[in-house]
């Protein structure tokens, strides 16, 4: 064979193994990522964030995202019953962390993460400070102010009307109409012993909770506010109801407790009637004693056991940046915790994001274990129905207590 010929066999060889080559590469499969996602949003909403995230990184890795349907207030049993189960995505509420974080179920969020800090107001906000650990984040903060305040219809009420619980059942019962609020919650229930100086909190370690609310040594005793409850449920304008915001759409409530989650829906009910303000005084012992309330915020964190730490982390993000806090404000009215978010336009010109600030000055950040909820939203309930079986009331809040107080 001639010289030429075998340069020809050999560029001709060369060339096949570099198509073969390049054809290799470009034909190379993108990383295929899985996210199992533990959610406590609107599902629609959550999945338009998810199918954006997917969109965003296709041309990096071809990811599924699963969303299972977990209520925030029990992660860390969830993960308990079978860690080798757990999403790779959990919400929570604050009151989660402390458990959270003590059973090891948190990776800490090291990328972007003083950018995080920044956008959400700084490392001494509280928002932040909750989620901190020995100078390491847990978590990425979603939204802040998860709290309660009064909604009114202004054909009903005016602004002086509602600074009084007492002036509210009064014009509401004259009315044959309601004032409601869901007493079979112990979120709400804490806004009337809290308000009288009474208190409900976790141990630093949040392994149980502190409460005195059968005290009989405060300035307002445990009694007296119980007392002061079933005063206001005998009242003839006064409903405990799960649902408040359906009597406002039957005309029959007239005000209610809730949060920013039912602010659009309110609007489309009362419109240029709709009012929102702090929580009103109601009478202990003859005073007038300004409502507390618990406020919260919600967070997103990554399971540390996860398989895909990296895209988890993504993920996270991506969920509490600036354009979804914004976009949940708009579809649920849940108050952002980033502070650029908090600023939009939008967001200020809400009744409830202004309510919500003023009732801020007289409530506490939520921090119970499990064990407050059931005792407490039972308290509620009993005293709602006038406490049906005629408990002494002292009687009641002892064992009312005990049980919160479990260990």
């Amino acid at each position: 064979m001639n010289i030429k010929k075998i340069m020809a066999v050999t560029c001709s060889a060369v060339c096949l193994l570099t198509m073969a080559s390049c054809g290799n590469k470009s034909s190379k499969k993108r990383e295929k990522v899985t996210l199992n996602v533990w959610k406590m949003e609107d599902e629609a909403l959550l999945q338009q964030m998810a199918d954006n995230f997917v969109e965003h990184y296709k041309d990096e890795a071809d990811i599924e995202i699963i969303l299972g349907n977990k209520p925030e207030h029990s992660m860390t049993e969830y993960i308990q019953e079978n860690p080798d189960d757990s999403a790779d995505i959990l919400y929570f509420a604050d009151d989660q962390l402390d458990q959270l974080y003590n059973a090891g179920y948190l990776l800490p969020i090291t990328e972007n993460k003083d950018q995080i800090i920044a956008d959400n107001g700084g490392r001494y906000t509280d928002v932040i400070s909750c989620v901190v650990r020995d100078l390491k984040l847990y978590a990425c903060p979603i939204t802040a102010g998860n709290g309660y305040f009064l909604y009114y219809n202004a054909k009903y009420l005016n602004e002086s009307d509602v600074q009084s619980l007492d002036s509210i059942l009064e014009i509401a019962g004259k009315k044959n109409k309601f004032f409601a609020m869901d007493w079979s919650s112990g979120w709400y229930t804490y806004s009337f012993f809290g308000g009288a100086g009474l208190s409900a909190e976790a141990n630093p370690g949040g392994t149980y909770n502190v409460c005195d609310w059968n005290s009989t040594e405060n300035k307002y005793k445990g009694v007296d506010v119980a007392q002061a409850m079933l005063d206001i449920s005998s009242s003839k304008g006064f409903k405990s109801t799960e649902s408040p915001i359906d009597g406002a759409s039957d005309d029959s409530v007239i005000a209610f407790v809730s949060g920013q989650w039912d602010y659009e829906n309110l609007r489309g009910i009362w419109g240029d009637d709709l009012r929102a303000t702090k929580l009103p005084t109601f009478t202990v012992n003859g005073d007038q004693v300004q409502m507390s309330g618990f406020m919260g915020y919600k967070y997103v964190g990554v399971y540390s056991g996860t398989k895909n730490p990296d895209w988890a982390v993504k993920f996270a993000e991506w969920v509490s940046n600036y354009d979804n806090q914004v976009e949940r404000f708009r579809v649920t009215g849940e108050c952002p915790s980033n502070v650029e978010a908090m600023q939009a336009e939008e967001v200020q010109s809400s009744p409830a994001v202004v309510a919500l600030g003023e009732q801020s000055a007289f409530s506490v950040r939520q921090n119970v274990t499990d064990a407050y909820w059931t005792p407490s939203s039972l308290l509620g309930s009993t005293l709602a129905a006038g406490n049906p079986d005629k408990i002494d009331l002292q009687e009641l809040l002892d064992g009312v207590t005990a049980e919160i107080n479990a260990r």
